[in-house]
């Protein structure tokens, strides 16, 4: 399992692990950001847009890369906070064997992004 937890903008990162393994590939977990950098309380549900995951073999990440997926901050059709990702669906964009790092960042709804997350390693 990947454990990230995210914090807008100044917020220190949180601990990161190795994904779990899962049948179609590991799986990115995270908690949602409770406060933005300033520690104004953060309701993650009305606050936060989506995420960004970033995927690559250096375990670098720069602000001007684009993100490898986005993913919706809340569940389009229940309303329920999102707080994984199978990285197993990035499969067709990565080769088996290799290992990878992962990253993410959250990105509120007024477009404030997040440092990113301390990186973890994973193999497809």
């Amino acid at each position: 399992m990947i454990l990230i937890s995210i914090c807008l903008i100044g917020c220190g990162g949180g601990e990161t692990s190795t994904p779990t393994p899962s049948a179609s590939g590991p799986v990115l977990q995270w908690s949602p950001p409770q406060s933005f950098a300033d520690q104004t309380p953060l309701d993650p549900a009305r606050d936060l847009e989506d995420y960004e995951i970033f995927v690559n073999e250096s375990g670098t990440f720069q602000p001007t890369e684009e993100p490898t997926a986005i993913v919706s901050a809340v569940e389009p059709s229940g309303g329920n906070l999102v707080t994984s990702f199978n990285l197993g669906n990035l499969g067709p964009f990565l080769a088996a064997g290799k290992t990878y790092h992962v990253s993410m960042r959250s990105v509120s709804r007024t477009g404030i992004k997040s440092d990113f997350s301390p990186s973890a390693s994973f193999s497809i």
